[in-house]
């Protein structure tokens, strides 16, 4: 099979629409209540989760045959804590600002259901480089949903779009006021909810056409 089959093209593109973890299979909510006050802490969240999905998936696939049935969870954690450690080391070494914004979120990676979902389900039965694609559409569909929510809470909450204020102050001086429910963990659930429910609507309009 090359390695630019039209299936390994679909492992790459389909979680960022109809397979999306987020939308579809309602996995890693919770991380978009705590890191998408702002575009930048979710950007790198989203990154970090999608290398170490992707390298996660990599290593068990090449392990696969190797790994005892009955430990196979315990083999997976470690590798994916192992993977997180090594994220987390980066971003202390090189974007400490973002490290420190995204305090224990980093480390709770570990515990992600869209990562061991995708050990689980995809990667023990998968080849390695099908798998290693599989762990970028994944990670990529997660990173997806957490930017939208991050850039509309950001630009209503703040004002501003990677800390640089883009509202006119025309606006303030005419009366606006940036919307402080923005910034509340309750809007993100409700953000994640209405893409779920457009997702979800889109979803069953091209089921119909077909």
């Amino acid at each position: 099979m090359s390695i630019f089959s039209s299936k390994n093209f679909g492992l790459l593109t389909g979680p960022l629409n109809l397979q999306n973890p987020v939308t579809v299979q309602i996995l890693g909510i919770c991380s978009a209540l705590a890191v998408t006050v702002k575009l930048k802490p979710a950007l790198v969240m989203g990154i970090s989760v999608i290398i170490v999905t992707a390298f996660s998936n990599l290593v068990i696939s090449f392990m696969r045959n190797y790994i005892p049935p009955r430990i196979r969870i315990i083999v997976q954690l470690v590798v994916v804590a192992t993977m997180v450690i090594l994220v987390d080391q980066f971003l202390r070494a090189f974007v400490y600002d973002v490290s420190k914004q995204l305090s224990v979120y980093v480390g709770l990676i570990i515990t992600n259901c869209i990562i061991m979902g995708r050990l689980e389900a995809y990667a023990m039965g998968n080849k390695p480089w099908p798998s290693f694609l599989d762990g970028i559409g994944n990670g990529a569909g997660y990173a997806m949903i957490l930017i939208v929510v991050a850039f509309i809470r950001e630009l209503f909450g703040s004002g501003s779009i990677f800390g640089i204020h883009v509202i006119p102050k025309l606006f303030y001086d005419a009366g606006y006021v940036n919307n402080g429910l923005m910034i509340m963990p309750t809007m993100a659930l409700l953000l994640v909810g209405v893409i779920i429910w457009i997702q979800r609507s889109f979803s069953k309009s091209l089921i119909e056409k077909e």
